[in-house]
Parts: structure tokens; C-alpha cells; sequence
């Protein structure tokens, strides 16, 4: 991946929906060689897919938590099962392998402290194994952004 690559995914990721003809544009290519290496990053993983971002609270779910969680067991099995069951459980739009007294940082979005409470007992104590649950509810948010920075002033 060199730099032209990289300003081609900051692009998409300032404004996902441009034309080829924009993107070349902004990324001073023609649109044949813009478009060939947006199907080559595509095709290599680079770019994983393309999604919409919503507003969260107009969608219904206006409480964002910061979940840590400690297993009791490192076992295989027992991380399996643990990371198997996040993969599946909906209100976790985030979760992260960690290192300090944390094993895991999860970001949950849910309706109301109610509805928190519910996906506590429902989704992660049924897991097992979980040696503690440390909860942390954002009540705002400075910067929120899915654009990468530059590797270097070049770019």
C-alpha cells in the first residue's frame, strides 16, 4: 500500500458514497487508474465493506456503555465461549482484547438503564466464568470519527 492508496481510503472514509470520478478527482488520478486500485484494495481486505454511520440516540438507543470485563479462567474453552457469545450478541457494536486489569472493553449501546440491566443479566452472566464487570456509561461525546490519520505530512 503506498501513499495514493492511503488517500484513497481517507476519502471513502470522509465520504463513502462519492462517484470514482470524485474520488479521482480528490485523489488527483484519472478515474481508470482510481478505480483499479479501489477494486485492488478491496480485493486485498484492505477495505472491508462500506456502511452507514446513524445517529444512535435517533435510532432509539441513546445510551452508550463502556463494559470491562475480567474473566475468572483463561482457558480456551473459557475464551471461546466468552468472545463466541459476543460475536453474537447484537447490542455490542464493539469489543476489544485488552491488557491491565481488564480482559475486555466492550461498547454496548441500549435504550435506558433498564434496558442495560437486561443485557446484563441476559447476555454476559449466562457466559460464566466472568470474574467482574465493570461498567462506565458515556453521558457525551467530544470526537467520534472513523478516519484514519496520515501516516506522515506527504500524504
Amino acid at each position: 500500500m503506498d501513499s495514493k492508496d492511503r488517500q484513497i481510503i481517507r476519502a471513502l472514509q470522509m465520504n463513502g458514497r462519492m462517484t470514482n470520478h470524485d474520488l479521482a478527482e480528490a485523489v488527483s488520478l484519472s478515474p481508470s487508474p482510481c478505480l483499479r486500485r479501489l477494486r485492488a484494495l478491496e480485493k486485498s481486505g484492505v477495505i472491508l465493506g462500506y456502511n452507514v454511520q446513524v445517529d444512535a440516540k435517533a435510532y432509539g438507543l441513546p445510551v452508550t456503555v463502556f463494559v470491562r470485563v475480567r474473566l475468572e479462567k483463561h482457558t480456551q474453552d473459557v475464551i471461546k465461549r466468552f468472545e463466541d457469545h459476543i460475536r453474537k450478541t447484537e447490542h455490542v457494536l464493539e469489543c476489544h482484547v485488552m491488557t491491565g486489569l481488564s480482559d475486555y472493553l466492550l461498547k454496548v449501546v441500549v435504550e435506558d438503564l433498564a434496558s442495560y440491566e437486561t443485557f446484563v443479566r441476559q447476555h454476559l452472566h449466562p457466559i460464566g466464568s466472568i470474574a467482574s464487570i465493570d461498567t462506565s456509561f458515556a453521558y457525551g461525546v467530544i470526537k467520534k470519527t472513523a478516519v484514519f490519520p496520515p501516516l506522515n505530512a506527504a500524504e
